[in-house]
């Protein structure tokens, strides 16, 4: 039995078309995956991502607790509503989660996680908790739902259907949150567009979603969501990270604070691990498509060397193949490689991600 999300009917209202995302019961795209992209790049579109899960941790000292617990330092948060994006990490350094977490008060902060491995992310949680901190209240939050809102019109849009959201969230810089009536609206996305992620309460999901329609905010699904978060350099988990890969070689280094004196799970083994690979965007200069799971081979100081795509796909807004891909450090942006797709090499060029931004392409 799939789970379902609480806007699952009005996804089939508007003739969805429903496939199983991970065990969720999920809208793949509402007619058109590509007019849903560039509607996102263009004006504004809106995701149903309420199959990922708000964990609500509330006590005493609950930063202390989280310095221990995750790989990036919470000493970050000063100001309430801020955020912060991290990796949970097992003693290997292996990525349990990436997620992201808000600051609300020195008694509450908000983590947002992945669905695939909420169940996993709650658990580890709660075994951390009783190891080191034992009087907190560690909280699943499965009465809210999540509405992603992005694109260049995304928040103007949102001001017009919460009422006096403008005047509270129109300061907001990214990474930052606010409180309005029982809206908690954030300044983050997946998507390289600037927008919110809102959490409500799960009953007035559909009533907000349909009054965002009317507002002109396109509905999008799972298909555009991963060609735009492509463009944008996003890491998915589950192909470009999981647990038998540390963040060094994940794109992630930025996420992880080394330099505190703070020790945090992880933290030794990342001291020792030497760090052969690298993840690096592509570009391919051939026809054809990347795909994860490519093999990606070539020479370099006279020496053969393999790597992998974790994630691939066409860009809807460069008009051309673009992927993630992991490989060895000693790889340069501006280097020639060759992938192997269906037994034939197609040459690719190596770039710095992300390739679109803000509605820009970048390479």
């Amino acid at each position: 039995m799939l789970k379902m999300t609480p806007l699952n009917q009005t996804h089939r209202d508007m003739n969805a078309k429903m496939v199983d995302f991970g065990g969720w019961d999920m809208p793949l795209h509402y007619g058109s995956q590509l007019d849903e992209h560039h509607k996102v790049r263009q004006d504004a579109g809106m995701f149903d991502v309420s199959h990922m899960l708000p964990v609500d941790i509330k006590g005493d000292n609950v930063r202390g607790f989280l310095r221990q617990l995750v790989a990036n330092n919470v000493d970050k948060l000063t100001v309430p509503g801020k955020a912060l994006y991290s990796c949970m990490l097992t003693p290997q350094a292996g990525i349990i989660d990436d997620l992201i977490i808000y600051f609300l008060s020195e008694t509450w902060f908000r983590i947002v996680v992945n669905a695939g491995t909420a169940d996993k992310d709650v658990a580890w949680m709660l075994k951390q908790r009783d190891a080191l901190a034992p009087h907190l209240e560690i909280t699943p939050r499965r009465d809210m739902a999540m509405v992603a809102v992005q694109g260049p019109n995304a928040r103007a849009k949102v001001w017009q259907v919460i009422p006096g959201s403008q005047a509270v969230t129109e300061e907001l810089k990214q990474f930052q949150s606010a409180v309005v009536g029982q809206y908690f609206i954030a300044r983050t996305g997946y998507t390289g567009e600037d927008g919110f992620e809102i959490i409500l309460p799960a009953a007035d999901a559909p009533v907000f979603w349909k009054a965002l329609h009317a507002a002109g905010v396109a509905p999008a699904g799972l298909g555009a969501r991963d060609t735009l978060r492509l463009e944008a350099g996003m890491n998915l988990y589950g192909q470009d990270m999981d647990e038998t890969k540390h963040p060094l070689e994940s794109g992630l280094a930025w996420t992880v604070d080394l330099k505190s004196e703070r020790d945090f799970i992880g933290k030794q083994a990342l001291l020792d691990t030497a760090v052969t690979h690298q993840l690096v965007g592509l570009v391919l200069i051939d026809r054809g498509v990347l795909r994860s799971h490519q093999e990606v081979v070539g020479q370099k100081d006279g020496a053969e060397y393999k790597g992998e795509i974790t994630s691939g796909g066409f860009s809807p807004t460069m008009n051309q193949s673009i992927a993630l891909a992991r490989v060895p450090v000693q790889i340069a942006v501006g280097d020639e490689v060759d992938v192997i797709v269906r037994d034939k090499k197609l040459r690719a060029k190596v770039v710095k991600y992300p390739f679109v931004r803000n509605g820009n392409v970048l390479i």
